[in-house]
């Protein structure tokens, strides 16, 4: 009996393939093992390791408690599950805030030791410096504006960011700043659909929307 076809792993190139040919890329987070393993075979383009899992697993009331070590524990596990899909894992607060270097290291560990194939952190265009020098020191990075869960006591709460025409115009520049630093995909969250419309289409690289 012929054993069973190893999936082809998915890479950056690949999602920006998609986006070339007008294809949309799909996204869906993982906690655990068996939910990776699901959702792995479903067929998804990527699989993301989000630190919402302090809420969904750990029991936090939100992101901001999780840690770099909680991160990896669960990026190992769903590593060893993720056979194709795009594996991301997300920076949590405090990873890559202080310094470059630490944003370097950061990344680095989340690659090496939690076995993600890339990384996401949070912010706009005051970050895209660290993204840029986490590009150059060779990890991917998948950029996130809009709402920005780690910082959600600067935004007053969980609320839908971009809505007046100063912060729309802000949002773009966040996209914009994000795309020149390297980054090879952006996450939208909690845009109007005119926002996340407008940011698409000035973007050469995928966006993928989180309500938005």
């Amino acid at each position: 009996m012929a054993e069973a076809a190893v999936p082809k792993k998915l890479t950056i190139f690949d999602l920006q393939a998609k986006v070339d040919r007008g294809e949309k890329v799909f996204q869906v987070t993982a906690v655990d093992y068996p939910t990776a393993q699901l959702v792995d075979r479903s067929g998804v383009d990527c699989i993301l390791i989000g630190d919402s899992l302090g809420m969904n697993a750990l029991g936090y009331s939100g992101t901001v408690p999780v840690t770099m070590d909680e991160m990896i524990h669960h990026a190992k596990a769903i590593s060893r599950a993720a056979k194709r899909a795009l594996l991301v894992g997300d920076l949590p607060l405090g990873a890559y805030h202080a310094s470059t270097a630490d944003a370097i290291n950061s990344a680095m560990r989340m690659l090496k030791e939690g076995g993600t194939d890339v990384v996401k952190l949070e912010g706009g265009e005051d970050f895209a410096p660290v993204a840029a020098a986490v590009v150059k020191s060779g990890v991917p990075v998948m950029a996130h504006i809009g709402l920005t869960p780690q910082l959600v006591s600067k935004l007053g709460g969980f609320k839908v960011q971009g809505k007046s025409a100063e912060t729309g115009v802000q949002l773009l520049k966040d996209a914009l700043s994000m795309e020149k630093a390297g980054c090879f995909a952006i996450v939208l969250e909690a845009i109007p659909d005119r926002v996340a419309q407008v940011i698409t289409e000035k973007l050469t690289i995928p966006t993928i929307g989180i309500g938005a």
